[in-house]
């Protein structure tokens, strides 16, 4: 294979086309892990996330977020410059869409955005109006995921200091679990979640069939994305996309295997909503470090994401009280977060303190700045929309209350008052 520039390119461009799986697959897992009677309304969610994100993106967040290598806004701290936003016009008003990588990496930040805003939808389930879920989702797309991915790739401040991060465990998965972590605070749980005395209860999604399809849907759409973030963000080289790629098989299997076992060895029985949970993670963590581990330290990586999922999920259900049907709270931050601080430890990257440091600076960015503006900016969306359903529509189901037709007409559902009696 031709180890030049253009076709470090062309295996990026190619690699992009198969991210949209990774936004079908998500989107099948949010809605599976749904009960009936709001399938619908959260693939909807899904859709409408997306799409929202990307109109947001090309309005407001392509100026924030800049072209990597391109002048932007700066200030000066101990004697250097610090990058710290783009400075890009609105609207991609001057940008020249081409062939260059400036393009290919503009379009892969659209994909990357829309799984971002994806990732708050399973952990409102159930409970978020649709307007709200759409304005959101801006805010999220205008501000917190440009602003925190112009830090940790190019020149921004983090990239200076070293922070490595190519398919965007950060900057996608992070900033989304985040932003669903304020979301479900905000929101409060569904009704009927927790008893008086704060005791958790069982609500599990209507198909698990779905749900485990939905992973296996993600599977070509990480490839595409750790393959096109290593070659635009990392410096890759051609002749390492296959490494890329069997690292990023190999930490999903062995995720979903751990949770598997941790499951099996707790409950008696391989629970399959967190082993696919577990599966999800691993490709999460695959995101900052397949392109600098070997296959042997992917499998470790991988299989320590699974096992912490399900203990992360226990943690926020029965300690913190925080209602999360799609898991993705902990799939995708305790993930994310475990996939950048890999970087520091394994690889090629890893065993220098300096590296470390940068990854940990970048973990303390997440939990300081992007946790708490995202919560904030929510909060005060939340005093002018509304954004819970109503009680309403939380008894008869967000599908019938918000678009007035059910997912599946033929069966007959009952409310959960219905069973209470």
């Amino acid at each position: 294979m031709s180890n030049t520039p253009e076709a470090g390119l062309a295996i990026a461009f190619v690699s992009i086309l198969l991210t949209p799986f990774a936004l079908g697959g998500l989107a099948f897992i949010n809605t599976g892990l749904n009960r009936t009677r709001s399938a619908a309304h959260g693939m909807l969610l899904c859709l409408t996330a997306a799409g929202i994100a990307a109109l947001a993106y090309f309005a407001v967040g392509f100026a924030v977020q800049g072209i990597p290598g391109m002048p932007g806004h700066t200030f000066l701290m101990g004697r250097r410059e610090w990058d710290w936003m783009g400075g890009e016009s609105f609207f991609l008003r001057g940008f020249n869409l081409d062939t260059s990588s400036a393009s290919v990496g503009v379009l892969f930040q659209f994909f990357g955005v829309a799984l971002a805003a994806m990732i708050p939808v399973g952990s409102s389930a159930e409970r978020w109006r649709l307007g709200a879920c759409c304005a959101s989702t801006a805010l999220l797309a205008a501000w917190t995921y440009p602003l925190f991915a112009h830090w940790a790739t190019g020149t921004g401040w983090l990239a200076q200091l070293g922070f490595a991060d190519p398919g965007g465990a950060s900057w996608i998965d992070g900033t989304g679990g985040f932003t669903a972590l304020a979301m479900a605070w905000l929101l409060g749980a569904r009704r009927g979640k927790f008893t008086p005395q704060g005791v958790p209860t069982a609500m599990p999604g209507h198909n698990a069939v779905i749900v485990v399809f939905g992973c296996l849907l993600t599977l070509p759409g990480w490839f595409g994305l750790n393959i096109a973030g290593a070659f635009l963000f990392g410096g890759a080289q051609p002749a390492q996309f296959l490494s890329i790629a069997l690292n990023t098989l190999l930490a999903g299997v062995s995720s979903a295997l751990g949770a598997v076992l941790v499951t099996r060895l707790r409950f008696g029985r391989p629970d399959a909503s967190l082993s696919a949970n577990g599966w999800i993670a691993g490709l999460v963590a695959s995101s900052a470090d397949a392109l600098y581990v070997k296959p042997a330290e992917a499998i470790l990586i991988g299989f320590i994401a699974g096992v912490l999922i399900v203990f992360s999920v226990e943690l926020l259900e029965l300690r913190m009280k925080v209602d999360d049907p799609a898991g993705g709270i902990s799939v995708h931050t305790i993930g994310g977060l475990w996939g950048v601080l890999a970087v520091g430890i394994f690889g090629r990257l890893g065993g220098s303190t300096a590296q470390f440091l940068a990854q940990l600076v970048g973990i303390a960015t997440l939990l300081g700045f992007v946790l708490p503006s995202t919560f904030t900016l929510n909060w005060l969306l939340n005093l002018v929309l509304p954004q819970r359903v109503a009680a309403e529509a939380e008894r008869q189901g967000t599908d019938l209350f918000e678009l007035g037709a059910g997912a599946y007409p033929e069966f007959v559902t009952h409310r959960e008052d219905y069973f209470q009696r």
